[in-house]
């Protein structure tokens, strides 16, 4: 039985990527199916990725698979075949990045979860089987010409904050299960208005589409393929793209320019700056928007405690970060963190 499972280190991994003398598509999927053995098929998926030098993150579950990885530029006819190849898959669209270097992963990791998308809902009468309509680049762009449309953001807010459409509503809440109930409640007496869901890639706005036609909405969409395929559509097709600023992805990149507009703040200075990063601070490794004369200021740290922390004996920082739990560990500003001083909320 092959080993299923990595064995080298994050650092080997990663000098090793940035030595590939080849160039990689970073591609995101989803689709919701149904899953007999999760753990099987995600034995089965990982024998034959691993083999193509498939690095990426999928998750799998009864209701189908959520995947964010990068293929080998010359496996691409091998990976869509093997992709197709599984029924429920065949076809199946792959969002391309848009702003793309190729370093978006350095390993495989393909896990067996509840959901592939955690929504909260146990409701048994709820099904994905009746969903939202899709809409195109085109078809979202002639919506939202409409005043009798609302557009609903089903992202978090980090990813909002530095990115999203025009009049977009912001569903304030941290996780994708508190947003599906709020987003309902704030749409209540809308029932029969154009009702527009969107994210990243299209499987929380999919699934949220499901949910809100399940609460008795009438008119629900949703952008197929989410900001992904959208600015894909929208630059090969001479579209005015909609969307402004930048989209949060879940890789390396932490983001894919769509429009040169920077509608974010840095959270230590205030200049407008709309760079994510990870306090290198290990003990921390908050997520937050710095600018670039913050970066230097700072040594990448998200305020003057962690940036000592970080000049620390390893030895001694490892005795820091000992119970520490980084679990969610971002930037809200509608709960500050009281223990860095470094980090203002934007004005």
């Amino acid at each position: 039985m092959p080993v299923l499972h990595n064995r080298v280190s994050n650092e080997v991994l990663k000098q090793r990527l940035m030595e590939e003398p080849f160039k990689r598509v970073t591609i995101s999927f989803y689709q919701y199916f149904p899953v007999e053995n999760p753990a099987e098929f995600r034995d089965y998926l990982y024998r034959h990725l691993n083999a193509l030098q498939v690095f990426g993150r999928i998750y799998v579950a009864k209701e189908g698979i959520n995947a964010q990885i990068s293929v080998p530029e010359q496996e691409m006819d091998n990976f869509r075949a093997f992709l197709y190849g599984i029924e429920p898959l065949n076809g199946l669209r792959l969002n391309i990045a848009v702003d793309d270097d190729g370093k978006s992963f350095w390993v495989l990791k393909i896990k067996v979860r509840d959901k592939i998308v955690a929504d909260g809902i146990d409701d048994p009468g709820f099904s994905m089987e009746r969903k939202g309509k899709y809409v195109n680049a085109g078809q979202m762009n002639a919506l939202l010409k409409d005043p009798e449309t609302v557009v609903i953001d089903m992202r978090n807010h980090y990813e909002y904050e530095v990115g999203h459409f025009e009049q977009a509503i912001e569903i304030p809440s941290d996780t994708f299960r508190d947003q599906l109930p709020m987003a309902a409640e704030m749409m209540q007496g809308k029932e029969d208005k154009n009702i527009i869901m969107y994210c990243t890639g299209g499987i929380r706005c999919e699934k949220a589409s499901a949910y809100m036609l399940h609460r008795g909405f009438k008119n629900v969409f949703h952008l197929e393929g989410g900001i992904i395929n959208y600015a894909r559509q929208a630059k090969e097709q001479g579209l005015e793209s909609k969307f402004i600023g930048k989209n949060f992805v879940f890789d390396n990149r932490l983001g894919e320019r769509i429009t040169e507009d920077v509608i974010a703040k840095c959270h230590q200075c205030g200049q407008p700056a709309d760079t994510h990063t990870n306090c290198r601070n290990s003990g921390c490794h908050l997520l937050f928007i710095q600018c670039a004369d913050c970066a230097r200021q700072f040594d990448g740290c998200c305020s003057e405690a962690c940036q000592d922390t970080i000049h620390l004996p390893e030895e001694t920082q490892k005795e820091l970060r000992k119970g520490i739990v980084k679990d969610q560990n971002i930037f809200n500003k509608s709960r500050r963190r009281k223990n860095s001083p470094g980090i203002t909320e934007p004005k």
